[in-house]
Order: structure tokens, then C-alpha cells, then sequence
């Protein structure tokens, strides 16, 4: 029978290994506000003393070792990848710790801000102390929060067709504000800027029109979806404090100069990990496949 040779579970992109797998999808938490503990299941457990973990781990290794067939199954090894991350955080007392929000002083979890995203880049502050290789913070926990619950701040998501300058001013701004400088200062402080890249982006910008649509809630005008302008910011890794790259015209609307595009992004944040962006990877049926079709922004490094 002829088909595809690949089929997608998850045919939009979004947050999980693509091609490469299930084996490269991300842990994902959820609110780490919540708890001292970003991952309550790394604790130490009452019923699971290391001897027994150790037995479980070595019960598994005979099984697999055993029926050498698993060893050509996909998704099979996706799996044993997993299980092998999971043994080497609760057997590493490093990794468990990192998520221990409870090890900060009062001082730096309230220069964070006690909330989701605060708390959140306290935790990447951790991680990267770890040495965990790429973290993402995501800043809302849904799009449009404030839908459900338009006074709490936590809820509410960027995607501002309505209300737009009450929720940047109220909930918005405040909480990045305070969540994202304290993050900057805080990898400077301990000299850790200059082997961390931040790298601080959306999906798109805002259109550079005001009005109320609609078929969104919300009583005050906002701004609609634009994807040919919008700013992300750099930090670390070399990147030039203070250089500006690009500019709009007066209305924010299209660029005038240095246009840059997410692939450009993808380039540099590559090449900055030490990865030639040029270079091929190859997909599940062995197609080479660009790592990235843009180019660094060098000029971020040169000034």
C-alpha cells in the first residue's frame, strides 16, 4: 500500500521534539508557584528507598537486554530515553535540588514576584545553574486568561484584541517588568550573563490599529495580530549591551530597516550554542534537513 512515510501525532508545530522525536520533547511543568517544589515527584519517597529504585532500574535493563527486538522499535526507545532521564534526576541529588524553589532566600523569591511567570524565571535561574542546556518560560498560562478570570493577574495572556492598555498596565507590564529584570540581573550578578543567552520573543506582534473586535470578551479597544513587526530582546553569551537592530516606521507597522526573521533567530541562537546553522540534520526516513535557513545576526556581537 502506498502512504506517507511519516505521520505526524501532532501535525501543528509547537512545543515537542518535531522530527526528531518524542525522545527530545521537553518536560513540561505546570504552575511552579504552587509548591516549593517545581516537580513534587522528586522528592524523596517514604516507599521507594534508593535500594528499591536501584532494583527497578536493574529489572528494566534485563528486560529490554532480553528481547533485543525492542531495540529497533521507535517509540519504544523514545520511551527508554525518557526512563533513563527519570532514573538519572532522581539518582542525581543536583538535578532534584534545582527544583527546589524552597533553597532561595525570601528576598530573591519576592525580587522575582510571587506569581507564575516571577517564580518561573527564578526556577530558569536554577536550571541554568545546573547546567540544563535550553529552558523556556512560557509568560501566560493561557492565551487569554483573562477571558475566564479578568482580575487575576496570573491568568492573563498576551493576546490582547481587547482591553489591550488596561492589561498592559494593570497585569501585564508589571509582572514582566519585575519578572524579567530580576532574571537579567540576577544571571549578571552571579557571572553567569556571559554563558547564558536569554533570548525574549513572541509569536508575533500587535497591529498598529486600535479597536474593539467583536468576538473577543473584553469592553475597551485592543490591537489585533501582526506578525510584520514586533521586538525580542538579547542578553548574554557576548551579546553587544545596548545594540539596537532594525527599525519600523513611525506607526510600528513595517520595517524601514534590518528586516530579521524567526529563522534569522533560530541561526543565531544556534550558532551561539557553537552549532553551524548551515549544517543538516537528518528526519525519521534519513532526508537531510537544514538546521536553519537564516542567517546570525552577527551585528548583535559587533555593535
Amino acid at each position: 500500500m502506498n502512504g506517507p512515510a511519516v505521520v505526524p501525532e501532532l501535525p501543528a508545530p509547537g512545543q515537542s521534539g518535531g522530527l526528531l522525536g518524542g525522545g527530545f520533547d521537553p518536560l513540561t511543568l505546570g504552575d511552579v508557584s504552587r509548591d516549593f517544589n517545581a516537580i513534587p515527584s522528586l522528592l524523596p519517597q517514604p516507599d521507594l528507598p534508593q535500594l528499591r529504585l536501584d532494583a527497578r532500574r536493574n529489572l528494566l535493563q534485563q528486560v529490554e537486554s532480553s528481547m533485543p527486538l525492542l531495540q529497533e522499535h521507535r517509540l519504544l526507545l523514545e520511551k527508554h530515553a525518557m526512563y533513563r532521564q527519570a532514573f538519572e534526576m532522581l539518582a542525581n541529588p543536583r538535578a532534584r535540588g534545582a527544583f527546589d524553589l524552597s533553597a532561595e532566600p525570601e528576598t530573591v523569591r519576592e525580587r522575582y514576584g510571587y506569581n507564575q511567570s516571577g517564580q518561573a524565571c527564578l526556577l530558569a535561574r536554577r536550571l541554568a545553574e545546573a547546567e540544563v542546556p535550553l529552558i523556556t518560560v512560557f509568560w501566560s498560562p493561557s492565551n487569554r486568561g483573562q477571558d475566564r478570570e479578568p482580575r487575576n493577574t496570573d491568568l492573563w495572556g498576551w493576546d490582547t484584541h481587547n482591553d489591550i492598555f488596561d492589561g498592559l498596565r494593570d497585569h501585564l507590564l508589571p509582572r514582566f517588568d519585575q519578572g524579567f529584570s530580576a532574571l537579567i540581573e540576577d544571571l549578571d550578578q552571579r557571572g553567569m550573563l556571559e554563558t547564558t543567552l536569554v533570548v525574549c520573543m513572541g509569536e508575533f506582534g500587535r497591529a498598529p490599529i486600535v479597536a474593539l473586535e467583536p468576538r473577543f470578551a473584553g469592553a475597551l479597544p485592543g490591537r489585533k495580530h501582526w506578525s510584520s513587526v514586533y521586538s525580542i530582546a538579547f542578553a548574554g553569551a557576548g551579546v553587544r549591551r545596548g545594540t539596537i537592530l532594525g527599525a519600523s516606521d513611525d506607526r510600528g507597522a513595517w520595517p524601514t530597516d534590518q528586516a530579521w526573521g524567526p529563522w534569522d533567530v533560530t541561526a543565531t541562537i544556534f550558532s551561539a550554542l557553537g552549532i553551524d546553522p548551515s549544517q543538516h540534520y537528518r528526519d525519521p526516513v534519513e532526508r537531510p534537513i537544514r538546521i536553519s535557513d537564516g542567517n546570525v545576526m552577527s551585528a548583535l556581537y559587533t555593535g
